[in-house]
């Protein structure tokens, strides 16, 4: 496979920063990105960027995608909603897909029942969370455990993209 097909998830505040870094640097590495939502319309960023959804969590299962990468802001609290969403990070977790989230993004993992024994970072409001759904949390700018890269806000981009296209690179 020369070309990995990244699933990112959004809705509506999500961290513009958190989205359009990763999504040009996967681009730049020559994968497509899909840009997933719960319905096939325009959400805005908390600064009112707006982001076209390519496929709804519906139409996709996890076999349309080799990889996920989950933004942060307040969208994941929107996605881990849908029961299809979580259907797709678990599928791709189960098949040690690569997945990547950053800040807030955690918060689709856990809803998804993922994270339990996995060592994570996240912004340090949704520690709890992250913890009592099993994960370790270390509160590290970046984490990696296996298939999963991790970090705290957009400040880590730079440290966290590199691993994470590292693992579709593993992919080829």
């Amino acid at each position: 496979m020369n070309m990995a097909r990244v699933l990112m998830p959004v809705d509506d505040f999500f961290d513009e920063k958190e989205f359009i870094y990763p999504y040009y640097r996967i681009l730049e590495a020559g994968h497509q990105v899909i840009v997933g939502g719960r319905e096939k319309t325009t959400y805005s960023s908390k600064a009112g960027v707006v982001v076209q959804v390519d496929k709804t969590f519906a139409e996709l299962s996890s076999e349309d995608v080799d990889a996920i990468f989950i933004p942060g802001g307040y969208a994941p609290d929107r996605v881990r909603r849908d029961e299809n969403a979580l259907r797709i990070v678990r599928e791709l977790v189960e098949r040690g897909a690569p997945v990547g989230a950053v800040c807030h993004g955690p918060w689709l993992l856990l809803s998804a029942g993922v994270l339990k024994g996995r060592r994570v970072t996240s912004f340090f409001s949704i520690r709890a969370e992250v913890e009592a759904a099993g994960a370790s949390w270390t509160g590290n700018r970046v984490e990696v455990d296996g298939n999963l890269v991790t970090g705290t806000d957009p400040s880590s981009l730079p440290e966290l993209l590199p691993r994470f296209l590292a693992l579709l690179e593993g992919m080829r």
